[in-house]
């Protein structure tokens, strides 16, 4: 007997034979090559048996000699069932069509939660992440990666500490630890506002307080700008004394910059394309062919599709292939000092608190040799040197 799948699959006839001469029409179809099996005597005399689909035309040849009826009682097996499918095929397009919206939309982005994070941090958190592609609606294969966010957010944002990520089925999951510097809490005690380095004042703004300093005058670090004591030599009453204290203050900073230098650049051309996996098996689906690039970075991202709260085998591969060069840079003497300059100036805003400026620069020393210049230069700023100092006894 044939393999039962085999059979199964080209599809079977259950045949009945009814007549005078049945068993010599059997033996005819064995002479002919017919296999048949599970045959079966009826109660009414006639004989059952099932062939192979593909024999029915051989036995309708090999007994029509014979003084017999032959009648097909039922088909089984795959050309069957795939009329059978066909007949309800707009029940089946249905079914497909469901479970594709299923699959869909259990591969698209439907929430975004952030925890820990205050809101002025949340939203400028969902603008970042806006920007990286990643916003309700947007299928998952198609925005970078966790761990790509995670590093991403960390370098963008100077206002968080940590950012956890977490995909969890069709929402994104953020924990957030906020970097927040102490506030500078209410002064209660009395204090003295004394100068944190040398400079001179330039402007003064006090709330509390008796000034001790006035415009234009030089001061050392350390020396007393407003007074927490107030009232008579008789009666000084101490109280926190509050203000700021603008003075002009020096900085000398120096930079090393080599005139030729040579770096990669990325040049703007990407080949991007997209393969779907599964088993360890890759079928491209975009993008075919390899970029003719002399020099290049690539970039692959793998997500496994789901199908509601399930991971299925199924995965799509992003590969992004970005053309990348070498680029020498030569600068001349006049260009090495201009971006010598413009970097010490960077260097020194980067240390420099928020309501500080730099007023004005000198070039005190310059060098050239082996290859690079070397620049001392001279700074003016404007920034706030008044510190609280505690009042302690014997003021």
């Amino acid at each position: 007997m044939k393999n039962q799948w085999v059979t199964f699959i080209n599809g079977k006839v259950m045949v009945k034979i009814e007549g005078r001469v049945m068993e010599p029409a059997l033996n005819a179809l064995l002479k002919a090559g017919i296999p048949v099996w599970d045959v079966k005597r009826k109660a009414t005399g006639a004989i059952t048996f099932q062939i192979a689909f593909s024999d029915v035309h051989k036995l309708r040849h090999a007994v029509r000699p014979f003084d017999c009826r032959v009648s097909f009682l039922k088909g089984e097996g795959g050309p069957f069932l795939l009329k059978r499918i066909w007949k309800n095929s707009g029940f089946l397009a249905g079914a497909l069509a469901f479970f594709a919206i299923i699959f869909i939309l259990s591969n698209m982005i439907w929430g975004i939660e952030i925890k820990g994070a205050s809101p002025e941090v949340e939203h400028q958190m969902r603008k970042e992440l806006k920007s990286l592609g990643l916003s309700t609606g947007k299928t998952q294969f198609t925005v970078p990666d966790v761990e790509t966010i995670q590093r991403e957010l960390s370098y963008r944002m100077d206002n968080i500490t940590w950012v956890g990520v977490d995909l969890k089925g069709t929402t994104f999951h953020f924990q957030v630890v906020e970097k927040n510097a102490p506030e500078p809490g209410e002064v209660t005690g009395a204090q003295h506002l004394v100068a944190s380095k040398k400079a001179v004042i330039v402007r003064m703004f006090v709330e509390e307080g008796d000034p001790k300093v006035a415009v234009t005058d030089y001061v050392e670090k350390g020396q007393l700008l407003v007074s927490g004591l107030i009232g008579t030599e008789d009666k000084p009453k101490g109280v926190p004394a509050k203000g700021e204290v603008f003075g002009e203050t020096w900085y000398k900073t120096s930079v090393d910059l080599p005139l030729h230098s040579t770096f990669s650049v990325f040049t703007g051309n990407e080949k991007r394309r997209f393969h779907v996996g599964i088993f360890g098996w890759k079928l491209p689906v975009w993008g075919f062919g390899d970029p003719e690039y002399k020099d290049s970075v690539k970039e692959e991202n793998t997500k496994r599709l789901r199908f509601l709260k399930w991971e299925t085998p199924i995965a799509i591969t992003d590969t992004s292939i970005k053309e990348k060069e070498v680029v020498d840079r030569t600068y001349t003497k006049k260009q090495a000092l201009a971006e010598a300059r413009k970097l010490a100036r960077n260097n020194l805003l980067s240390q420099l608190p928020d309501d500080a400026e730099i007023k004005g620069e000198k070039i005190l020393h310059e060098k050239f040799e082996n290859g690079k210049v070397r620049v001392t230069i001279h700074f003016k700023v404007i920034e706030n040197i008044a510190v609280g100092q505690p009042l302690i006894q014997g003021d």
